[in-house]
């Protein structure tokens, strides 16, 4: 409920990645964001040699109108200046494992359209909306990835939405392709990263 309390929302409703991962930093922990978000990072920022991330970010900020964008960057560039540490590339079962079977959850932002396998929806307000496979949009969604099943290829999720659709439960798991799918398709939604929080 403090982490709820504490962490900024965006004006439309909802939150970022990036501002869960500000939190943490504030608290003293350290945190490694792998994003895939090709709305606001260029892959080529990421190469040999090495770019000015912050000088890209503003430079971006400066030809973008979205409101979204902007908060998003904003977000990236306090997140840079408290210390955490940002990656790309792509989301594989071996970096998911890796950190899952070494008992570190991951927090990650991805489609829950796509998790679910739901109709898309239609915002009444920031705070409610309604199922509309017509003239809906995607919906992006925060779970934690808590577990790893090599032999049947499963991920363990906790998911914050009771209600889902998968199991009506917190707790369950699902393939890891459909995951991976899922995180990817979060760049619909501003989402498409994970978040790994780790004591300093």
């Amino acid at each position: 409920d403090d982490v709820i309390a504490e962490v900024r929302t965006l004006r439309a409703g909802g939150t970022l990645e990036v501002l869960l991962a500000n939190h943490a930093l504030r608290r003293g922990y350290r945190a490694l964001v792998y994003t895939f978000n090709l709305q606001v990072f260029d892959p080529t920022w990421f190469g040999e040699p090495p770019v000015d991330l912050r000088a890209k970010l503003i430079a971006r900020q400066k030809v973008k109108r979205s409101r979204k964008m902007h908060a998003a960057i904003q977000s990236y560039l306090r997140f840079l200046e408290l210390g955490g540490t940002l990656e790309f590339g792509s989301p594989n079962e071996r970096l998911i494992s890796n950190y899952l079977l070494a008992g570190l959850p991951i927090l990650t932002g991805l489609s829950g359209t796509y998790l679910y396998q739901c109709k898309r929806e239609r915002d009444l307000d920031p705070l409610r909306c309604v199922d509309d496979d017509i003239g809906g949009d995607p919906q992006g969604h925060f779970v934690v990835l808590c577990g790893y099943d090599a032999a049947s290829r499963e991920v363990e999720i906790a998911d914050p939405y009771r209600e889902n659709p998968v199991a009506r439960l917190h707790h369950y798991s699902v393939g890891i392709e459909r995951l991976l799918h899922s995180i990817l398709l979060g760049i619909l939604t501003y989402d498409a990263n994970l978040l790994v929080i780790d004591r300093a």
